[in-house]
Formats: structure tokens, C-alpha cells, sequence
């Protein structure tokens, strides 16, 4: 599809509304440099070249030079992004055809050796999107347009298919004449001097589109159009090819494309050249490689920094979670300790409570006649008396109060009394005694020695 630009002399369009910037605010420090490609080439016909077959060739389309009647015909070729022309505004309307231009190119030179068009050959952003790649070369087209009142014809090319998939371009190829209302005109000197510094200027603004881009987009990517030289970069250089070395590569290049082979350079030149941009290439992937690796390794470590962090901070819970449990399990095992003593001293208690109650119960056995528990026998009952003393050594009286089984030493006076109640009649010598022996808790067993002293 083509597309017709015109451009009004004396306002200079840019790209989206681009301005131009310093290339030196654009290569902040610590940005990463991207690949810089603008060159100026001629179209000749001492090299066998044609400004039609260029045209076709470039924009994928089919023209006929009408000097020589030969058919270009590029219809089949792959990789033709977009094409538009950009001309001034003032041309006339056969500008806008592209078959028309460029045999109009042809005709206005008459010498065999005449240059017939230029090329600016540019390389595009891959950092870009699409649009903006297509925007950014028609901006520069219409600066040369406006600039030097040139015909431009633009092509967009796709990267190709074995190739860099980076290496998106764009060929701008220009009337070598300023185009009015009368046609081609004058030559554009000003672009054959190379001490006019034209082509240097191109290629400083071209640096400051792209910059202006590429920040606008949010990379990271800057170019910088100054030789590795100028920058203070070492780096094998390329050997300058002349016009007929040149003119082989090409040569060599169409007939490559059309057996549908690979191109391979011929001539010394280009094949010197050839190794030195592979080398570049080469040790460009190394460097971003290089630089991937380490960014992967600062990210990598960053994150085993943060696992690490994570673990020790997991080890720490498990350690506190540990010692705690340990502690839970030394209480745990405190408290089973306190209640097996508990359960045991329980067990004795009971015990003793047993053997007390198995004392009391032969008693009452032995003095209510072995079951004879509706008898009432108390310390005044003679059968009750006679039935304790039965069940107790001859040197020690039983005698029951209410509750208060006692036992008393015998006295030579034969003297006994109960201890406890004070409901018991008693001797005077047995009542002195109960003061000083004192009043025994209930259910407890003893007896009073000759003394008074009482023993449980």
C-alpha cells in the first residue's frame, strides 16, 4: 500500500510531535546503549544501478523504466513492512506516483555516470512497537524533505527470516533534486560535499529522534551516533569499500537472492568487513549476555537472601517451638509426679484409714458380741467395760465415751477413767489426769501412762 506525505516548506514536521534533544541528556549514566546505524549512499549509474529498479526493489512494487524498458518487478517480495512517499508540498500531483518519480529521476540526468537518487539507510528500535518504528522513519523523512525540498521515498523492512530479529530498517531513498511546481530542479550539493557536514548532522539528529523515542516508550535503550573513537571505545574497525567493490557485494547479493541462497561477500573487502560485523555482533550478544547473567545473578541472590532469611526465621520458631515443648513435657511430667504422689500418700492414708477402721470394727465386733450392734456400749455400761477390757492387754483398761475409744494404763489404785466428753463419771484421780493428758482429737486411739503423758 502506498502512502503520499507532503511536507510545507518552512515548518518542520516531527514524528508525534518529537523534539529535538540532546543526545547527551538522553545517554543518561548507567543506560544501556543500543545499535546506532544511519548511512548515505548514492545511486549510480557507473555502478549498473538505477534510481526505478532501486525504488521497486525497496517498496516491494513493480515498475518499468521507461529509458531502458526494463520491468522491475518486486511484487513477490517478503519482509515490506510499509511504503509511503513524503514530498513538498508544492510538487506537482505526478509526484505522488512512484513510477512516475522515479523515471522523471532517470530522465533529468543525461550523463552515464550521473547519480540518479540517495539512500539514507536507518536502523529502527526493536525496542519499539510497530507504529512507532513507522512514525519515527516518516518524521525523518519529512525533516529531509523540508530540509533540502527532496522527494523521499520510505520503506519499512521486517528483519529477515535467518537473520537478526532485532534488525528492523527502514530505506529512505531521495530525488538527488528539490522538486517544485515546474519538476526536479537543482541538485542538492549541499549532500555531495563531505565537508558541508550534512550527512554528520543527519546522523546526530537521527541519534535524537530515536532518544526521544525510546525515553517517550519508557526504555532504557540509548544510541549514540559518535564513532567508537569519538566515544573512547575500542573496536576493530571496518575497511572502506569503494564503488566497484561495492558494486559486486551487490551484484553478488541480487543473484544470491534470486537462486534463493544466501548472500556471501566476494570480494576481500566485504569479506573482512562481513568478519568484523560478525565479531561485533558476537561479542555484543556476549556483553548482554554477560549483563543478563548478571542481573539474573543479583536477582538470584536477592532471593536466596530472602529464603535464607526465611529459614533462619523458621528454624528460630522450630527452635523456640521445641524448647517450649520440652517445657510443657518436664511440667507435664512434673505435675504426673506430684499426682502419683498425691494418688500414693491417698493410698496410705486410706490405708492407715483401713487399719483403724478394721480396729474399730473388731472392737465393736468384741463388745456387742460380734454384731450386736443395737447394744449400747459406752463407758457406762459393765458389759461394755468388760467386753473392751477382754480385747486388750491386762495392763491396759479400754473404756468408750462417745466416739472416743481410749485406752488408760492400769494404776496400782486401780483408778480409770474416760477422756473426752466430760460426760463420763469419773474418780477425782482420773478426772486430774484428764486435765493434764489433755482432750484427744475424735476417732484417735491411746492411752494415758501412770504419768499422765498420752501416747497415740
Amino acid at each position: 500500500m502506498q502512502t503520499c506525505v507532503c511536507v510545507r516548506q518552512g515548518i518542520p514536521l516531527n514524528p508525534s510531535g518529537l523534539s529535538p534533544a540532546p543526545c547527551s541528556r538522553m545517554a543518561s549514566k548507567g543506560a544501556a546503549m543500543a545499535s546506532f546505524h544511519l548511512a548515505v549512499k548514492t545511486i549510480s549509474r557507473s555502478a549498473g544501478r538505477s534510481a526505478t529498479a532501486a525504488a521497486a526493489y525497496r517498496a516491494g512494487v513493480e515498475i518499468t523504466d521507461e529509458r531502458t524498458g526494463l520491468v522491475h518487478d518486486y511484487t513477490r517480495k517478503q519482509g515490506v513492512e510499509h511504503n509511503a512517499l513524503v514530498v513538498p508540498a508544492d510538487a506537482p500531483a505526478w509526484a505522488n506516483n512512484r513510477a512516475a518519480l522515479w523515471n522523471a529521476a532517470e530522465q533529468a540526468e543525461t550523463r552515464k555516470n550521473s547519480t540518479v537518487a540517495r539512500e539514507y539507510e536507518i536502523a529502527l528500535p526493536a525496542e519499539l512497537s510497530a507504529e512507532a518504528r513507522r512514525e519515527l522513519a516518516l518524521g525523518l523523512a519529512r525533516e529531509i524533505s523540508e530540509r533540502h525540498g527532496v522527494a523521499v521515498d520510505v520503506a519499512i523492512h521486517a528483519p529477515g527470516r535467518e537473520g537478526d530479529q532485532r534488525n528492523h530498517h527502514a530505506h529512505l531513498l531521495t530525488t538527488t533534486r528539490r522538486i517544485g511546481p515546474e519538476g526536479l530542479g537543482e541538485k542538492t550539493r549541499e549532500l555531495d560535499q563531505k565537508t558541508s557536514g550534512e550527512v554528520e548532522r543527519w546522523r546526530g539528529r537521527w541519534a535524537e529522534m530515536q532518544n526521544v523515542a525510546l525515553e517517550r516508550a519508557g526504555s532504557v535503550e540509548r544510541v549514540d551516533h559518535r564513532s567508537h573513537q569519538r566515544q573512547g571505545i575500542e573496536q576493530e574497525a571496518t575497511v572502506h569499500m569503494g564503488p566497484s567493490a561495492t558494486a559486486m557485494e551487490r551484484r553478488a547479493e541480487h543473484q544470491a537472492m534470486r537462486e534463493g541462497r544466501a548472500y556471501e561477500p566476494v570480494t576481500m573487502v566485504g569479506q573482512h568487513n562481513a568478519g568484523v560485523i560478525e565479531r561485533r555482533g558476537l561479542r555484543q550478544y556476549i556483553e548482554r549476555g554477560t549483563e543478563w547473567l548478571r542481573d539474573a545473578g543479583q536477582r538470584i541472590s536477592g532471593r536466596l537472601h530472602a529464603f535464607a532469611a526465611t529459614l533462619s526465621g523458621a528454624v528460630d520458631r522450630d527452635r523456640r517451638d521445641a524448647a517450649e515443648a520440652q517445657r510443657q513435657e518436664q511440667l507435664a511430667a512434673e505435675r504426673a509426679r506430684e499426682q502419683a504422689q498425691e494418688r500414693q500418700q491417698a493410698q496410705e492414708r486410706e490405708k492407715v484409714a483401713e487399719k483403724f477402721r478394721t480396729i474399730a470394727g473388731k472392737r465393736e465386733a468384741g463388745a456387742h458380741g460380734y454384731g450386736d450392734h443395737n447394744s449400747d456400749w459406752n463407758g457406762h455400761s459393765p458389759r461394755g467395760q468388760a467386753g473392751a477390757q477382754s480385747m486388750v492387754p491386762g495392763e491396759f483398761q479400754a473404756v468408750r465415751g462417745p466416739g472416743r475409744p481410749l485406752l488408760f494404763c492400769r494404776s496400782t489404785d486401780g483408778t480409770a477413767a474416760m477422756v473426752g466428753s466430760g460426760h463420763v463419771p469419773a474418780e477425782p484421780d482420773a478426772a486430774a489426769r484428764r486435765e493434764r493428758a489433755g482432750i484427744l482429737p475424735a476417732g484417735m486411739l491411746g492411752h494415758v501412762s501412770p504419768h499422765g503423758s498420752t501416747h497415740p
